[in-house]
């Protein structure tokens, strides 16, 4: 699998520069293109009785008015800005790159997300922030655009600095299908990592639980992938924090894992470990499902 098209979620919040950093590192492996979604949260018009304003209250009328125009077109100064900001990065990476803007109707922004995905071969989107000013829509935008589209995901976390990204790669392995999809989805970049660990977390130290990371350490040569096989005890309950612990001991800058969950009545539910780590993640995630 190649990444010759990139989706990448933008706004003018924080991790901005992160997550278009890897998404046109990962289409530059290819030589493909980046498409650049920048949502943003249009000013509200005035709740305001025109009629009642023009006749009673001329001057709020026009202040509400004034208010209204300015940040609006605040707002889309800023998504040019930040345009021009994609379009440079994109240049100087030698990419071709589209742009859109997303600023009418946010909760129809994870339809729209999700369905630009699935033209895509990789999205890559940012944990939600509570302090974004659309955190209530963006706070299930991953897990909705993995589950909805059929492409892969990388979430960054809202707080992520690191520079490096895909050289040392952590793989939760529990011999399912979904973590089997995101091995394969992940193909590109376990090729070009530096160090793979797979893991387990195996209910108590035994060697019938070592045996699933030993076979995918065998597969994994077979592309030549030198990858190490690692065991941790613990409960479900306990696998998120884990799996977050052994990636910081090793230093980690990916974790690869599959995306659990269905959708009901327009209701996600996803397993335990996959939704703490969407709230506690310290490092880009690639989710599949």
């Amino acid at each position: 699998m190649a990444f010759k098209n990139v989706l990448v979620q933008l706004d003018n919040h924080r991790n901005y520069e992160t997550r278009l950093r890897i998404a046109l590192s990962l289409a530059q492996q290819d030589k493909g293109r980046a498409l650049g979604l920048y949502c943003f949260d249009m000013p509200a018009m005035p709740h305001i009785s025109y009629a009642l304003a023009e006749a009673y209250y001329p001057a709020a009328h026009d202040t509400a008015r004034e208010t209204y125009e300015r940040q609006r077109d605040g707002a889309f100064d800023d998504a040019a800005h930040y345009q021009a900001a994609f379009r440079a990065a994109a240049r100087s990476a030698g990419l071709r790159a589209r742009w859109e803007i997303w600023p009418e109707k946010p909760k129809d922004l994870i339809g729209h997300m999700t369905e630009r995905a699935r033209y895509a071969d990789i999205a890559v989107l940012g944990q939600a922030d509570p302090r974004h000013p659309l955190y209530d829509t963006l706070v299930d935008l991953p897990e909705t655009v993995m589950l909805g589209s059929g492409r892969p995901v990388i979430i960054v976390p809202y707080a992520e600095q690191r520079d490096s990204f895909g050289k040392r790669i952590l793989i939760a392995w529990n011999d399912t299908r979904e973590a089997a999809r995101a091995v394969a989805d992940s193909m590109p970049l376990l090729e070009r990592a530096d160090a793979v660990t797979v893991l387990t977390i195996a209910p108590e130290r035994d060697d019938r639980y070592h045996e699933p990371a030993q076979k995918m350490v065998q597969q994994l040569a077979q592309h030549g992938v030198h990858a190490e096989a690692s065991e941790m005890a613990g409960g479900d309950g306990e696998a998120g924090d884990l799996i977050l612990s052994r990636a910081a001991d090793l230093g980690c800058d990916l974790l690869v894992m599959g995306g659990y969950g269905h959708s009901r009545t327009r209701e996600l539910f996803l397993g335990g470990a996959t939704r703490h780590i969407l709230q506690t993640m310290t490092l880009p995630v690639l989710l599949a499902h």
